[in-house]
């Protein structure tokens, strides 16, 4: 394949761009700055400016676009950015998608769509939740409409909090439990959405190959565990106790926002179309996507 990636420089995009030449796939990278490499392309995604040539041959796109939501303390400058940062250059290229006729295009969005479900479970068929984050992911995913309107199979990858030991939340959360600091965070009872890195990799992978796979797409993993199971398994894995809670309303002043909406309260989502069209996880439980993750 030909696949074209926007983000290729996060934590998921480096890897994927990895996988995909490892696998033999043809890649080409959309980056903001001058193309420094003859697998870039310069694209200005707020100025509306993209080659069409970029998608000439182009068997997919990948967009995995978007300011990290956990980045800086939440003000009104920076949720604008949240949305800016995701919504205007995936409705740049699913319009560049759309009148290129590609085929497939797959959208980076967030397993947070579903709002706060407490114990109940919820599969691609939830309903959205509200708050910001919900209405982010809609907007979000609502910004690909050119591209399946155009007849583009179009997958909007809901992913979980993807565990790396190389990038994300991880590395911070080993450096305080190996200094004894680990604990729940809250009552330690909301569902604390998941994937492995490599799984998250494989869903993209699958999402590319499969052609049964349109719309929405949990990127989860397969087992899902309050923060309080998550504590103990990252204690294991790093052989350190967890003994500390941190209350809900410290969070809230040390975060804002932040804490209300993706630390406290949580989907409980489950990998649905990922295991109706046979993906298998590399990593199937938390503690195993733990034990990779921080090489222990």
């Amino acid at each position: 394949m030909l696949v074209v990636v926007a983000g290729s420089s996060g934590l998921i995009g480096t890897a994927l761009v990895a996988a995909l030449r490892r696998d033999g796939e043809q890649v080409l990278r959309l980056v903001r700055r001058p193309a420094a490499a003859p697998d870039e392309r310069r694209w200005d995604p707020a100025g509306g400016e993209l080659d069409p040539a970029v998608f000439d041959g182009a068997d997919a796109v990948v967009n995995l676009c978007g300011a990290g939501i956990g980045g800086k303390r939440w003000s009104g400058a920076y949720k604008q950015e949240l949305r800016d940062s995701r919504i205007t250059p995936t409705d740049v290229l699913a319009t560049a998608v759309a009148r290129a006729g590609v085929p497939t295009l797959v959208n980076a969005s967030g397993v947070h769509y579903y709002g706060d479900t407490g114990a109940r479970a919820v599969d691609e068929n939830g309903a959205p939740g509200t708050g910001f984050l919900p209405t982010l992911c809609v907007d979000w995913e609502a910004a690909t409409h050119a591209a399946t309107e155009a007849g583009a199979r179009t997958v909007l990858l809901r992913s979980g909090v993807v565990l790396a030991g190389t990038g994300g939340m991880l590395p911070q959360l080993k450096a305080l439990f190996l200094f004894g600091l680990g604990g729940r965070l809250g009552n330690g009872r909301q569902y604390q959405p998941w994937i492995s890195l490599d799984d998250e990799i494989g869903a993209i992978r699958h999402a590319l190959t499969t052609p049964s796979v349109r719309g929405p797409l949990n990127a989860v993993g397969p087992a899902p565990v309050t923060n309080a199971e998550f504590t103990r398994a990252l204690g294991r894995a790093l052989h350190r106790p967890t003994p500390l809670l941190v209350p809900g309303f410290a969070l809230k002043l040390v975060v804002g926002e932040f804490a209300d909406e993706a630390i406290l309260h949580s989907p409980r989502a489950l990998p649905g179309v990922l295991e109706a069209t046979g993906y298998e996880f590399r990593h199937p439980t938390v503690g195993a996507a733990l034990t990779a993750a921080v090489g222990r």
